[in-house]
């Protein structure tokens, strides 16, 4: 995703309302149980101004030794019903956290891989990583606090204003008449505090994909000196996040500030307007300190509900970013009533095909038949196209225009998982992952019997140096295989297609990385895998595919040229040119 994918902003109560109905509707009683326990720690509060009035009145003034205990029992079991029930409810709310956020990542993670290879080709692994990391972790610990205020802040500060308006209504009043104030800066900071937390968090992906792009590119920036020029890149990413963390942590701080001031005025009338009727008499000293008491300590929790405003924009921003991502749907998924079955004869079958991307055309019309059970070869030069017919074939991308068939049946009718089972495909680069190498040859599956892992092993020449390997099989290959050599690679790459046993194989540029020995001994294996399947082979060595059943020249998206190596020499076309050109031989010379 590139910092100009602006994504929508959204009303923060539906978003809400969905995140609760999806993830913490589940959890609804441990929540509803950790509310009572904020109520009651929240509430304790209001109980211990309560019982300084008593205490100074009848204990420090009148000396009542029968009030002194049960006020003191009262203020031990005060702090102990608070200790109790603050941790049992963190406790409660930790585990729903933990527990709700982890199910949003395999949530998002199941969702992401779904989604359209136009889709990854246009956001960066770096933005999704974190979306599917940082926001969706982030929204646990957000809206943890933001409940945690709302269940025990906001009823510390009802208790408290109860027990100072019971003292008397005026000092309350006289205390709190700044607080609409505070309305009009509050509603000024959300809304900067949400914008600044949108490219904050803009800001955190592309630093992420900036990392991505130099780890994985870290050859390439050596050997080109782009050290300094990367490091300059990512500085000024950092800058840029560092000054919009400090505009939105200011802006945090402002609304706690304006409450500290329009505290401390409300506290200097009500010490006016009180002192005075104490004074006089009308108030006692109990009475006082028991309001001063509730006024002090609401002041904390009337700080952090207030703070809550910027938490709440947060909040929004990165839910709108997880909701965002969710909203977005496959376009390429199984038709309704799709088969389940696959063809009995895997004939693959091209009918005018057309497909742009934007307003590039790739494929224009596009026909050719990959019979059973032989080998087709798609050749031609760079930018005609030949990849995005495995693309299409496998459904990564669907055609404009066109029609893909396959066994006699368009491959829209196939239900996709089934379609994308009948394909093995060795690629130029094949990926490998970051596990052992019986975990990338197996690639899961724990049904592979040890004789049908040591058939494909043998077949794919991976025997040669497996014994090589300090643990053999059970050898970490490193981040993409870099603990291998291309040759090695490669040959995994088809044992793990000889274990997947589909009946049609896609080779694209297999072995043009490699050179001539390792070249010969993978062209063996390939040549093993592909006997009694299905094969397309895109090549640009046309020594590979002269034996082909049939070769397919395109160019510019379109078929120019079929036939066999021979018939099309005998043509003299555009696939003579290639070989004349690929061999430097001469026009007259027999092939």
């Amino acid at each position: 995703m590139s910092r100009a994918d602006e994504i929508p902003v959204a009303e923060s109560w539906p978003m809400f309302k969905w995140l609760w109905a999806s993830y913490l509707n589940p959890y609804k009683w441990p929540v509803s149980i950790s509310f009572v326990l904020m109520a009651l720690e929240g509430s304790m509060m209001g109980f211990l101004a309560y019982v300084l009035k008593p205490m100074f009145d009848q204990v420090f003034v009148e000396g009542n030794q029968e009030t002194m205990k049960w006020v003191a029992l009262s203020i031990m079991g005060i702090f102990i019903v608070r200790g109790v029930s603050g941790m049992i409810q963190k406790m409660i709310m930790n585990w729903v956290g933990q527990k709700s956020s982890a199910a949003i990542r395999r949530d998002l993670l199941e969702h992401v891989m779904k989604l359209d290879t136009a889709f990854h080709n246009n956001h960066p692994p770096g933005h999704l990583i974190t979306r599917v990391s940082g926001d969706a972790g982030s929204l646990a610990s957000v809206w943890r606090g933001f409940i945690l205020g709302v269940g025990r802040d906001l009823v510390s500060v009802i208790s408290l204003t109860a027990v100072a308006i019971s003292i008397d209504w005026r000092w309350t009043l006289i205390a709190l008449i700044g607080a609409p104030l505070l309305m009009v800066p509050i509603l000024i900071v959300q809304r900067f505090v949400r914008t600044q937390s949108r490219r904050s968090r803009m800001l955190a992906s592309d630093i992420v994909v900036r990392m991505d792009e130099i780890f994985h590119g870290i050859n390439q920036i050596k050997l080109n000196a782009l050290e300094d020029y990367q490091h300059t890149r990512f500085v000024s990413l950092q800058d840029e996040s560092i000054a919009i963390s400090l505009q939105s942590n200011f802006s945090r701080a402002l609304i706690p500030t304006l409450v500290d001031v329009i505290t401390g005025v409300g506290f200097v009338g009500v010490l006016y307007f009180a002192g005075g009727e104490i004074l006089a008499g009308d108030k006692t000293i109990g009475e006082f300190m028991s309001f001063f008491t509730a006024m002090l300590l609401v002041f904390e929790p009337l700080r952090r509900l207030a703070g809550l405003a910027g938490s709440w924009q947060d909040f929004a921003s990165g839910l709108e970013r997880v909701k965002h991502l969710f909203d977005l749907k496959p376009s390429i998924v199984s038709a309704p009533g799709a088969i389940r079955v696959p063809p009995e004869r895997p004939e693959i079958r091209l009918d005018n095909v057309s497909l742009a991307y934007g307003e590039l055309p790739v494929l224009r019309q596009t026909s050719f038949v990959a019979e059973a059970g032989k080998t087709t070869a798609l050749v031609g030069p760079s930018g005609a196209g030949k990849s995005t017919v495995f693309n299409i074939v496998t459904r990564l991308v669907d055609p404009d225009q066109g029609q893909v068939t396959i066994g006699g049946r368009p491959s829209k009718e196939i239900e996709l998982g089934t379609l994308r089972s009948m394909f093995a495909v060795v690629t130029q680069e094949s990926l490998l992952f970051d596990e052992t190498l019986r975990e990338n040859i197996t690639l899961g599956r724990d049904n592979v019997s040890d004789e049908e892992l040591q058939r494909a092993l043998e077949a794919a020449h991976v025997t040669d140096f497996v014994d090589q390997l300090l643990k053999g099989l059970d050898s970490d290959v490193g981040a993409r295989g870099n603990l291998l050599s291309g040759g090695q690679r490669q040959r995994v790459a088809i044992a793990r297609a000889l274990l997947r046993d589909a009946p049609i194989l896609l080779l694209d540029e297999a072995t043009s990385a490699l050179d001539v020995k390792s070249e010969a001994v993978v062209q063996k294996a390939l040549d093993r895998l592909s006997a009694g399947r299905t094969t397309i082979v895109i090549a640009h060595r046309l020594s590979t595919v002269r034996d082909a059943d049939k070769i397919v020249v395109m160019n510019q998206g379109r078929v120019i040229e079929e036939g066999t190596h021979d018939q099309l020499l005998a043509k003299n076309g555009a696939y003579a040119e290639l070989y004349r050109t690929q061999f430097r031989l001469d026009e007259t010379e027999p092939a």
